[in-house]
């Protein structure tokens, strides 16, 4: 007989424990491991000082993260330049729904990476870190930031990826270093203010729920940081560019003036000193103010082939600013592993609240709310414990808007023993399946079209379509079978301005619920949600005016654009706090998918069940108009407040 060890025993329990997604995921690769030889030669070297392999693992990275976080191919390619930028590197880049092709060249060596994602998905707090990294790592490299106005506050961020409310610490260092310059400390280059508020925000931090690993690169002497050393060798090349510029106008005046020009040993940048540590570089708020200026007129650049011709060319000082390929990657672990902002639970909540005041918003009274209340919250709840598990999306949502439908109609009839009414509410299940409109992947896809980029466009249209299907088919199959039958809301019957006054409240709490759904901190929550009251109350009022929808949707998604390119524009001009200045993608889209319009595609579907193809075709060519007016709107408002969107070069 042949006896097995305790441990090949042990080893086969476990193997037999193994199930779902863990035991599939051994036979599925999605990226490249870093194990590479000369990635792990250059893992503690400095990035510029490093391989085009080591370059490029950060590099496509970043853009992998920016892509799971739902965000559009444009947009994947402009961050994964600002990380090339000051490396030397320039990037090719194929961006579609889930992967990415891109090459890399530094000038000398080039490689391709080829990196896809299992699924896709909305994740607005990842999009918002990215930014902030993008800043840090261009600082840290001896680049200017090329979005906020203060880089400490990056800078902060990055070292408190740990912290479970990371806006909260954004806040805290924004608030230190205002106060800082309101009594008048601004000398040190906010080097007291970004230490203390980083003190501050240390008190927020929950060692029992980390949001990740703590970080093995926490600088032991802040003065010494690569912020510092850049925050002194900018001040160093600015001073010696005045110098440079005073001597070329002396010498303009004294030529004009037909004197000798004096001995070049003592007229060549008399002044100029070499980089040192900022805390021995007192600068005041008169030399500081150049410094601000360029930063808020600072523009990414859109083609750097002449950047290769300074690489190597101006020897950097001894202490010059640099990160470590490792200390990269270790940030964006962080920022890969960081947990949900939410529970299920209370996205569910959110969930309800959003699809509650979307149900008044198309005309819904008390009940069919109260429905769709009920039904989203019970659908969106089970829809995050699902993906939990890493289940197939299409399977999960018609699982989903199934069991909403259902807990809809069973809470109507439920409240219909008291008050038979509520039975004739039939048109609220509609409501209670809105939670899964995609909203992301059809603003996008209109937004990448718009950028002539078809390939990914018409992808994020796919997905968008598909998931619309499965989503009608499952609540026309519940209508079906409980004898349904959905022809619109009745009217409230309210005074003109009640009416005004609930749609913009109830258009704030939608918005706010779809961004809670898209895990955004409750700041941009609430920026968006502002955003989004103001647009869709005007788009509905203006309806009822006489404007088509079509019109109006059109009219909505611009404002929502142009409101959140002036939102932006606040920050970085210092009129409002350093610490709000959120992507614009983050703000746009949760205030103009309440516009998306469900209830046409649901009753589209619910027709086409019933082979009632006129109406079908009729609600589905009304939805279809609304659906490419959003799109255009933001595009034009990209268009007319963007440069790089205006031409096509």
């Amino acid at each position: 007989m042949e006896h097995v060890s305790e441990s090949q025993e042990t080893q086969h329990q476990e193997d037999h424990k193994e199930h779902g997604a863990i035991a599939v995921q051994h036979f599925h690769t999605h990226s490249i491991p870093l194990d590479m030889e000369d990635i792990e030669r250059d893992w503690d070297k400095p990035i510029a000082e490093a391989g085009i392999a080591a370059k490029a693992s950060v590099i496509v990275r970043v853009g992998l993260l920016d892509l799971s976080a739902g965000t559009g191919s444009f947009r994947v390619r402009e961050m994964m330049h600002r990380i090339a930028y000051p490396l030397g590197v320039h990037v090719r880049a194929d961006v579609n729904l889930t992967d990415i092709e891109a090459a890399c060249t530094d000038g000398k060596d080039r490689i391709t990476e080829v990196i896809d994602l299992p699924t896709t998905g909305v994740n607005t707090e990842r999009i918002w870190l990215l930014e902030h990294f993008a800043d840090w790592f261009s600082v840290n490299l001896g680049e200017e930031s090329m979005y906020h106005v203060q880089p400490e506050v990056s800078q902060g961020l990055m070292q408190h990826l740990d912290t479970k409310d990371a806006s909260q610490v954004s806040a805290n260092l924004s608030k230190q270093l205002r106060e800082e310059e309101k009594e008048g400390k601004a000398e040190t280059a906010g080097q007291d203010a970004v230490l203390d508020a980083l003190e501050a925000a240390s008190e927020h931090t929950d060692p029992g729920d980390p949001r990740a690993h703590q970080l093995h690169v926490h600088e032991t002497d802040w003065s010494q940081s690569a912020m510092t050393q850049s925050l002194a060798a900018r001040a160093a090349d600015e001073r010696a560019r005045q110098v440079a510029q005073s001597a070329e106008q002396s010498e303009f005046e004294r030529s004009q003036a037909g004197q000798p020009a004096p001995d070049a040993m003592e007229s060549d940048f008399p002044d100029a000193e070499p980089a040192r540590p900022a805390q021995s570089q007192p600068q005041t708020k008169e030399s500081a103010a150049p410094r601000k200026h360029k930063l808020a007129n600072h523009k990414p650049p859109k083609e750097y082939a002449e950047h290769f011709d300074h690489i190597g060319a101006v020897p950097k000082p001894k202490n010059a600013p640099g990160i470590t390929v490792r200390q990269a990657h270790e940030r964006l672990d962080m920022i890969e592993h960081r947990k949900p902002l939410y529970s299920p639970a209370f996205a569910g909540l959110a969930s309800a609240i959003a699809c509650a005041s979307f149900v008044f918003l198309l005309g819904g009274g008390p009940y069919d709310m109260i429905g769709a209340f009920v039904g989203a919250g019970l659908g969106h709840w089970l829809r995050r414990r699902l993906f939990k598990h890493h289940l197939n999306q299409f399977f999960v949502t018609f699982v989903c808007v199934a069991v909403a439908a259902l807990a809809c109609t069973g809470t109507l009839r439920l409240i219909g023993l008291f008050d038979p009414i509520a039975l004739q509410h039939d048109t609220a299940y509609i409501g209670a399946m809105l939670f899964v409109i995609p909203g992301f992947p059809l603003i996008t896809s209109g937004l990448d079209m718009a950028k002539i980029d078809f390939p990914s466009g018409i992808q994020r249209l796919a997905y968008f379509l598909c998931i619309v299907l499965m989503a009608t088919l499952a609540g026309w199959m519940v209508a079906a079978l409980v004898h349904l039958n959905p022809t619109g809301f009745e009217p409230l019957g309210l005074n003109v301005w009640a009416n005004g006054v609930l749609r913009f409240v109830f258009a704030f709490l939608g918005v706010w619920g779809f961004s809670i759904m898209f895990n955004s901190p409750q700041r941009m929550c609430l920026v968006a949600a502002v955003i989004g009251a103001i647009t869709d109350t005007l788009r509905l009022e203006i309806v009822d005016m006489g404007v088509p929808a079509e019109a109006g949707a059109f009219i909505g998604a611009l404002l929502a654009g142009l409101l959140a390119t002036a939102w932006r524009s606040s920050v970085r001009k210092g009129w409002l706090a350093p610490h709000l200045g959120y992507p614009r993608i983050c703000l746009t889209v949760p205030s103009i998918v309440i516009m998306v319009p469900g209830l046409y595609m649901y009753q589209a579907m619910f027709h086409l069940g019933s082979f009632d193809t006129q109406s079908a075709l009729d609600w589905a060519f009304r939805a279809f108009m609304v659906i490419i007016c959003l799109p255009i709107g933001l595009a034009m408002a990209r268009v007319i407040t963007d440069k790089s969107w205006r031409y096509d070069i």
